[in-house]
């Protein structure tokens, strides 16, 4: 693999650049611990909450005006048509400039739209894909529920068919961002008598419709994430099935392999490690760190594992680029970056030692309490897109052809 860009590549990392540079607003970008969940906070920016979303909003039309709240979406879906390799480096520059990635990123451009691409008729693409695209819409993913997150096809939510209508009843849970979304991408079952896997459909499920319940779950970092969603005899039209019915787990693994790569973790991680090493460089003689000297060669393992971690996305990347479909390549990239997410926080808490467990507005917390909130998350990095062990279950079977049992 040549690493270097070829000149046009080049001449478009440079033009990202100067678009971040000239563009983004410097109060909203975020980098390094900054970047992760409930890192940082409105006090690091200096700017109010109100001030923060009008600054991102006006960051994503901007975004919008080219085609770049989805990027590699084709031009007839309002997205700018970048080939994989733009796209790789597009991600890269706006992750290492620590800018916003604008509109729903994530749930809707990364998961939702793709899926409705590849599956979806043209009647649902015109009618949901612009809205992601200029950043007005926001998705969730209602997947996983109490009975059915690792062996998510035991799912029980029911979709009965009626009339020209399906009539959703069940739960959902560990719902991000349920609570002010207008979409959710919906698997439910619709034949009981199916073998598990071959009884589901795939569903576009309005959030306003009647019969839907929305409750938080506040999680230990004291954010509102997650949600847990309840249908009580929900109409959703058939006009609203993606693909076909009772083969919705096929449509629901690739939008689980969407979930599965990406480039922009893996320079967060990057840069998480660099700065820990400045801080530790700046407070050398004090503390866990005079006492320690060893942690330096905890960190320096830590930025190894960062590069490695680069090295399995850009596996995955030259595949996409060579027209392949990673499969177990993407799930080896997940379970490397989510295992790498915990081990980064716990070296850098400790780093800090008992005061890496002050929290955000601590008169003495370090580095504003960002260590602490980074910490408590990256609790979750090996349960959400799939736990580490499906992970491993799926580079044994797919990846080695070990037998199932």
């Amino acid at each position: 693999m040549d690493f270097r860009d070829l000149p046009e590549e080049a001449a478009f990392r440079s033009e990202v650049r100067a678009f971040i540079d000239a563009e983004c607003p410097p109060q909203i970008r975020r980098r390094g611990f900054n970047a992760m969940f409930g890192g940082g906070g409105w006090d690091d920016i200096r700017v109010s909450t109100d001030d923060y979303r009008a600054l991102n909003a006006s960051w994503a039309r901007t975004l919008a005006s080219r085609g770049w709240i989805a990027p590699a979406w084709p031009k007839e879906y309002g997205g700018a048509g970048l080939t994989v390799m733009q796209q790789f480096i597009f991600n890269q520059e706006m992750a290492n400039a620590g800018a916003p990635r604008g509109g729903n990123y994530g749930i809707g451009t990364g998961w939702a739209g793709p899926t409705i691409i590849l599956y979806g008729n043209e009647e649902q693409k015109k009618r949901y894909l612009p809205g992601i695209v200029l950043g007005d819409d926001i998705w969730c993913q209602g997947f996983s529920e109490p009975g059915a997150g690792s062996d998510l096809a035991a799912l029980q939510t029911r979709a009965v068919k009626d009339g020209d209508d399906y009539v959703i009843n069940g739960q959902k849970i560990w719902t991000s961002g349920a609570h002010v979304s207008k979409y959710m991408i919906l698997l439910a079952r619709t034949d009981p008598e199916a073998p598990k896997h071959k009884g589901i459909s795939y569903f576009i499920l309005d959030m306003k419709a009647p019969g839907i319940t929305v409750r938080p779950l506040v999680n230990m970092a004291d954010n509102h994430d997650f949600n847990e969603v309840f249908f009580d005899n929900v109409r959703v039209p058939k006009e609203n099935l993606i693909g076909e019915e009772n083969r919705g787990w096929y449509v629901g693994t690739t939008t689980l392999d969407f979930e599965r790569s990406g480039i922009a973790t893996s320079v967060s991680h990057s840069l998480m490690v660099e700065h820990l090493a400045d801080f530790m460089r700046e407070h050398a003689g004090t503390g866990v760190i005079a006492r320690n000297p060893e942690l330096r060669n905890e960190v320096a393992d830590r930025a190894i594992e960062a590069a490695v971690e680069s090295m399995l996305c850009t596996t995955v990347i030259s595949m996409q680029n060579r027209g392949l479909v990673p499969n177990k390549e993407g799930s080896i990239a997940k379970l490397f970056s989510s295992q790498l997410d915990v081990r980064i926080s716990e070296t850098a808490m400790k780093a800090l030692g008992l005061y890496g467990q002050l929290r955000r507005g601590s008169a003495r917390a370090p580095a504003n309490g960002r260590i602490e909130s980074t910490y408590i998350y990256a609790t979750t990095s090996t349960i959400g897109g799939g736990t580490s062990e499906i992970q491993r279950n799926i580079i044994a079977t797919r990846g080695l052809g070990l037998p199932r049992a």
